[in-house]
């Protein structure tokens, strides 16, 4: 039993390896963009549209609801970073309905790195919507006492960000191996499809925190911490 993708090894040189999070990782991100290539290469205006078109506007649409829900003004600024991240966590988690494939976000590299995009990518929202000094200042609001406890916000949140995803993710893969092992029948089965429904839920609140961290660090009255939905 792997604790994460990280330990299988396909190929290695020394220190230089190739393992199942690299891997699955690319593997994912091909189908993704194979799969958006054949979407968008004929879309049609009329009525007559492709279900594959008709499935993506639903999930563009339904994205973009939810982004301008949390309070963002123009969620199609932020649809390309945040339907990205809910896109890929969701496309790992249906993965897993492969047999041998081992979903990346079960690894804490994959999901350090993806927090770590969000913590780029907040304050370069907030800077573009309020400025750099209207954005720096928010930290030191209401006094400048709040400088470090908002700067250890920051870290701590991407940390959370990391581990909750890695968490989930891994433990749900350990379970159904373990069932595997001992119940090689039917209940894994029911555990997977809950487990595929897990990393769905799991897709969608690593997005949705993602938006509230944006929306908190683009409000131009100042910066308002918004409590964890989790």
């Amino acid at each position: 039993m792997h604790l994460s993708p990280d330990q299988i090894i396909f190929w290695q040189i020394g220190w230089v390896n190739i393992n199942a999070t690299l891997v699955f990782t690319w593997l994912i991100m091909f189908i993704l963009t194979l799969g958006a290539f054949l979407i968008t290469r004929r879309l049609s205006d009329s009525h007559q549209r492709s279900r594959w078109q008709n499935l993506l506007e639903i999930l563009v649409i339904g994205i973009l609801n939810q982004i301008e829900e949390v309070g963002l003004k123009h969620p199609k600024q932020y649809l390309g970073f945040i339907g990205t991240l809910f896109i890929f966590v969701a496309a790992a988690a249906l993965c897993t309905l492969i047999p041998g494939f081992e979903p990346p976000t079960g690894s804490l590299s994959t999901t350090t790195a993806l927090a770590l995009c969000v913590f780029v990518v907040v304050p370069f929202f907030g800077i573009r919507e309020k400025g750099l000094g209207g954005y720096l200042e928010s930290y030191i609001k209401p006094t400048f006492i709040m400088l470090p406890f908002n700067l250890i916000s920051e870290v701590s949140r991407t940390l959370a960000l990391a581990v909750r995803l890695f968490g989930n993710m891994m433990s749900g893969a350990m379970i159904i191996a373990i069932l595997l092992t001992i119940t090689p029948f039917i209940f894994p089965i029911v555990m997977t499809l809950l487990g595929l429904l897990t990393g769905m839920v799991q897709a969608y609140i690593f997005s949705i925190l993602a938006t509230v961290y944006i929306a908190a660090a683009t409000q131009r009255t100042g910066r308002q911490h918004q409590s964890d939905p989790t």
